[in-house]
């Protein structure tokens, strides 16, 4: 058993850690599955997490991701379980690449390539983080949802792992005037203690990039999840970590979409942490239309 395995396990059981505990049922195939609470289709987040969880399994110790890219290809069923199969790349001398299909059954769901590095110094510099209030002078999201938590669908489930506390006003609310600045921060945290291991807090923020990103191209214009008539589905999702961290004490999530066209909407987002270092980066294209269509066939 792996090292990062056996801090998983030996770990208090909470919903992030459950949703990364995968059972390896041959070499370099994982098996992973979706919480009882779930959305009917499962949540990219989970699946990036899941699948990098998985390529991590597979690496040479000491080594940790460096970038994650996820190109979703159809729905999956959170009913199901899911096989991931990785399949080695390139082992060089600092790095490593690995290609994760994930499966249900014959059925494919997405791919994703995560890339590994060695430990390394070199030259830095990073943007600072914008100011921003601590996290404890903002409402609970739970708080902050009241009577709209009824009318938002599974958006509760997914947020569950994390304390997530908006540091502008919750989209629902920015949505609710009409269009408007298509941006927000939010800070967010793992609820529970996680692992001592950087691969763990890794698959915590891949979940996590997933949960607010795309909130931003929604603002601006105006519409939001289960209150208008709009369509939205994932297209392909990158994660670049730049520095370490950790996923269970507070990061600030900086969103805004600088495009919407032609059927999809960009998002980018990046993750400081409480001095304001830059750990993270995220870049999402996700189909976006307005109007009564249904997700399913909406490719």
């Amino acid at each position: 058993m792996s090292e990062t395995r056996a801090a998983e396990k030996n770990a208090a059981t909470s919903p992030l850690l459950e949703i990364l505990d995968l059972e390896e049922i041959e070499a370099g195939v994982f098996r992973g599955h979706s919480p009882a609470a779930a959305p009917p289709r499962v949540f990219g987040g989970q699946l990036l997490a899941q699948a990098l969880t998985a390529a991590s399994r597979t690496v040479p110790g000491g080594r940790t991701a460096h970038a994650a890219q996820i190109v979703f290809l159809r729905g999956a069923d959170p009913a199901r379980p899911l096989d991931f199969h990785v399949q080695d790349l390139h082992d060089g001398r600092s790095f490593g690449v690995r290609q994760v299909a994930v499966r249900q059954g014959e059925r494919a769901v997405c791919t994703v390539t995560v890339s590994f590095q060695d430990t390394e110094q070199g030259p830095e510099h990073a943007v600072t983080a914008p100011a921003a209030p601590p996290p404890d002078r903002w409402p609970t999201y739970a708080h902050a949802l009241g009577p709209m938590s009824g009318r938002l669908g599974a958006i509760p489930d997914v947020v569950r792992p994390f304390d997530l506390r908006y540091e502008t006003e919750p989209p629902w609310a920015g949505a609710a005037r009409g269009p408007g600045r298509p941006a927000h921060r939010a800070w967010l945290r793992a609820v529970e203690r996680l692992p001592d291991t950087p691969l763990s807090h890794q698959a915590a923020l891949a979940y996590a990039t997933d949960l607010t990103l795309v909130d931003s191209i929604l603002l601006g214009h105006g519409v939001y999840w289960g209150l208008d008539p709009v369509t939205m589905v994932s297209l392909n999702h990158s994660v670049w970590f730049h520095r370490p961290f950790r996923a269970d004490t507070w990061l600030l999530y900086d969103c805004e979409s600088p495009t919407a066209g032609q059927g999809r909407g960009l998002a980018c987002g990046r993750f400081f942490d409480e001095d304001g270092r830059l750990v993270a980066s995220v870049v999402q294209e996700a189909l976006f239309r307005l109007g009564p269509r249904g997700h399913e066939g909406a490719r």
